[in-house]
Order: C-alpha cells, then structure tokens, then sequence
C-alpha cells in the first residue's frame, strides 16, 4: 500500500534509536524527509547517514534534548511546520515511588507529558492551516495495564493521554490527526533496562528473567521495532485521516482486557 507520504516532512523526536528511529525509518521508506532529534551527536548522526544512503531522503540531525525549552526551540528552529510530529522521549527511570520527591516527578512530566504538549501546541495550528497534519505520540503500555516500578511513567504519560482525547476531536475535520501509540515489549535498551532493575530486586539473572518476559507474551517473543514503526507511519498516512483520539496498544497480545 501506498500511503501518500511522498514529499512530506516529519519531525521525529528521540529517533536516533530504538523506536523513535525505527518511526523515522518507516517514514523515510514513504518518501518522507526527516528532522531527527536526540542527545547524543555521534549515535544521531550514524542514523542520519544510514537513513540518507539507505532511503535517498533528506535528513537534517539536530543534536538537541526535546524535554527543555532550548531543545525544543532548537527542533522548531530547524523545521517550524512539519506534516508529521512524532512525539518521543526516554522513559524515566524504574524504582519505588517512596524514594521519588517533588523534583523526580516534575522531570517526569516535563519529559512525558509536557514536552510533547509544547510540541504540539507549536505546530498543530500550522497543520490546521495546511490542511493536512499527523501527530503521533510514543506513550507505553502502562497507560493500559500499568507496571508497579514504571510508576513515573504510568502518571506521565496518562497525564498527556487524557490531554490528547481532549483536544484530537477538534482538529479531526482539518485533516489533522492525533493518536498515541502504546509500545509493550518491544527489543529496545528501554526493555532491557527494565529487566534488569526487576531481576535486581528480585535476585534472579536477567537472561532468566527476559527468557521468562518472552515465554509469557501470547507472541511467544518481543516486539521488532520495525513493526512498531510500521504502525507509526500508518498512522500518519492519508488514509488514516478517519483515526483520531486513539489509542493503539501493540503488546503481542499481553494486555488481557476486551476494551
């Protein structure tokens, strides 16, 4: 299928791996150029060439942290009215919600839920204009089945998923589309990283315990970032301008609920 991206323009925050470079691949794959975005030069630039040479579209890399103000300036200095705005930052840290202060949780929402708001307050009114915008946030599936030591992640990103179901509906008739998708396990550091803080603090080796993530998910295995990123640009293409306001949950089956 064809999804009517050719020419168009996405801006892909935190893209220089994992899922949010597994989004701007799949765009890149539909003819769409890129501004990529992520904290460490060396890793972003690497993706940027790959991209590039691998796809024939145009990327411009901006070294840049998506959750201050300076960072999110230095996006929209790049490119200020991108088609496609993929939201996406690193999850917080897991831990227990007894050793997390005030200062903890305003860095999680700054990065989780009000970074993207700014995002999309400062292009969505642009995409109306143009008649034609696509907005995807990478929220987790906590937002559904919430994980007990993913706590800061759980209010974060409910906080920016209750935003979005309110303001998606407006905009829908414009052709602007805003959705969330909602990663389960999917083979990223993220993942690993979780494992490991759940085998230390239940004393078992973490290739046991991945084993054991992998044997409980109805798949039988994790998720391949290019399946997510295949969604991602689903989501933005132009027969997805019926779709707003949701949420979709890609877990291999794992969240055992029918709603």
């Amino acid at each position: 299928m064809k999804l009517g991206l050719e020419g168009r323009h996405a801006l892909v925050c935190a893209s220089s791996k994992g899922l949010g470079r597994a989004c701007a691949e799949s765009l890149a794959a539909e003819g769409v150029s890129l501004t990529l975005l992520a904290r460490g030069r060396d890793t972003l630039e690497e993706t940027a060439e790959h991209i590039r040479r691998t796809y024939g579209v145009r990327v411009h890399a901006v070294v840049a942290d998506i959750t201050t103000p300076e960072g999110r300036a230095a996006a929209l200095a790049a490119h200020p009215a991108p088609d496609i705005l993929v939201n996406n930052a690193g999850g917080p840290k897991p831990g227990h919600f007894q050793d997390w202060d005030r200062a903890t949780w305003i860095a999680a929402l700054d990065a989780n839920m009000l970074a993207p708001i700014e995002m999309i307050r400062a292009t969505l009114d642009g995409m109306v204009a143009r008649r034609f915008g696509r907005i995807v946030n990478i929220t987790s599936s906590a937002v559904k089945a919430p994980i007990d030591i993913l706590g800061l992640s759980n209010g974060a990103r409910s906080g920016l998923t209750g935003f979005v179901a309110g303001i998606a509906r407006k905009n829908v008739a414009h052709n602007v589309t805003i959705n969330n998708l909602l990663p389960g396990p999917f083979e990223t550091d993220r993942l690993l990283e979780t494992a490991r803080q759940w085998a230390k603090d239940n004393g078992q080796p973490e290739a046991q315990v991945l084993a054991q993530r992998r044997a409980a998910n109805p798949a039988g295995r994790f998720g391949r970032p290019q399946e997510f990123g295949d969604a991602c640009a689903f989501l933005c293409s132009a027969q997805a301008g019926f779709i707003t306001a949701q949420n979709l949950l890609l877990d291999g089956g794992s969240y055992p609920g029918t709603f």
